[in-house]
């Protein structure tokens, strides 16, 4: 039987759950999407229109209490879905929650633990993991090509527009956009997924730009979220790992991702500064030998789509998967409450000067 999928945050004009989710939903043959839910009854039923769903809410608990519905795709900013994920929890459907989750560890684990003891399945938008190149870079060194893991280092540079559009003034000002939360959750589950968690960091984090200036107004919106992130630590193998995320002027030049091993080094380079779906480029090689691009070897479904749909449409078919067999998913909301609880020790290393543990709730498990 076809998983009745109900989206909100839908839209016929722009947005996450149009670029990517949607799409990803139309090529799997799992799911069938039965309604949509977006800001006016307008824009509902303008999204409904152009997905050819037969229901269109502009209430998004009215969608989540609709008998058609079995599982809720919740693609809108953390501010506006307050209770959504307690309230599709409490119906009974299943939950696929962009990231974040919450608004740290502690809030994350009570959603967690409320739809476990609910029975019903979930996942967190984090799919990059499922990129084939950061799934290849894991397997390599998983299976031991450049041996014992001595050292790797991660870092992530991100351009800041001159302005921002007017309609991101209350999420800036709640800190909705917070490149801490939002740009390092996404790049450092990666990183921790390629290479295995922290188990001890300390941290800096800082606000070198304290203001966003606003396109149709020129309003200045004070901004108090770090723009530059750099954690030094060891991971659970034993190697010693730096991160740095920075985001701030007109030019970033992306990921790049280097482990060193006792045979050989790996490095995985993005072509952009793209935080979701870049196309990358994993290198290796063995002993003082130079760099070479590595064949691929992790084969992905919708190759002519882009890689933001194809790495979600993955999360769908293990969710799809976990929905008929009751097994797990990942990421789940396990998967975000440990990268929450990453990003709340990073802060609280930073602010207190000091080095924090860091014991995630999946230790060993490959969360």
């Amino acid at each position: 039987m076809s998983i009745r999928v109900g989206v909100v945050g839908a839209s016929a004009e722009r947005g996450w759950a149009s670029a990517t989710h949607l799409p990803a939903l139309a090529a799997a043959p799992e799911y069938t999407v039965t309604a949509v839910a977006a800001s006016s009854p307008e824009k509902a039923a303008a999204a409904a229109g152009l997905w050819g769903v037969e229901r269109g809410f502009s209430d998004a608990r009215h969608l989540i209490e609709s008998p058609d519905v079995d599982l809720v795709v919740l693609a809108v900013p953390l501010p506006r879905r307050d209770g959504l994920v307690e309230a599709a929890v409490a119906a009974g459907k299943h939950v696929y929650c962009e990231w974040p989750l919450a608004l740290d560890a502690a809030g994350a684990a009570g959603m967690r633990d409320a739809a476990d003891r609910a029975g019903v399945r979930h996942a967190i938008g984090l799919q990059s993991r499922h990129h084939p190149a950061v799934r290849q870079l894991r397997a390599r060194i998983r299976d031991g090509w450049i041996g014992e893991v001595l050292s790797a280092t991660f870092t992530y540079s991100l351009s800041t527009p001159d302005t921002w559009p007017a309609r991101y003034r209350e999420l800036i000002k709640a800190e909705a956009i917070s490149r801490l939360v939002i740009v390092g959750g996404h790049s450092l589950d990666l990183f921790r997924r390629a290479v295995g968690d922290f188990t001890s960091l300390s941290a800096t984090i800082a606000t070198r730009l304290p203001e966003a200036v606003l396109t149709e107004t020129g309003e200045r919106v004070p901004i108090t979220s770090p723009d530059q992130i750099a954690v030094h630590g060891v991971l659970e193998s034993g190697a010693v790992a730096s991160a740095h995320i920075i985001t701030g002027g007109p030019f970033g030049t992306g990921y790049r991702i280097e482990a060193h091993g006792t045979k050989g080094r790996l490095e995985l380079l993005s072509d952009t500064d793209e935080l979701i779906g870049p196309r990358w480029r994993l290198s290796g090689a063995l002993g003082r030998g130079e760099l070479r691009p590595l064949p691929e070897s992790h084969a992905d479904d919708l190759l002519d789509a882009p890689a933001a749909v194809r790495n979600v449409h993955r999360v769908y078919t293990d969710l799809a998967a976990a929905i008929r067999d009751g097994g797990p998913v990942e990421p789940s909301f396990a998967t975000a409450t440990d990268v929450h609880l990453l990003l709340d020790t990073i802060a609280s290393a930073s602010g207190a000067g000091e080095r924090r543990d860091y014991r995630c709730g999946n230790r060993g498990t490959g969360s």
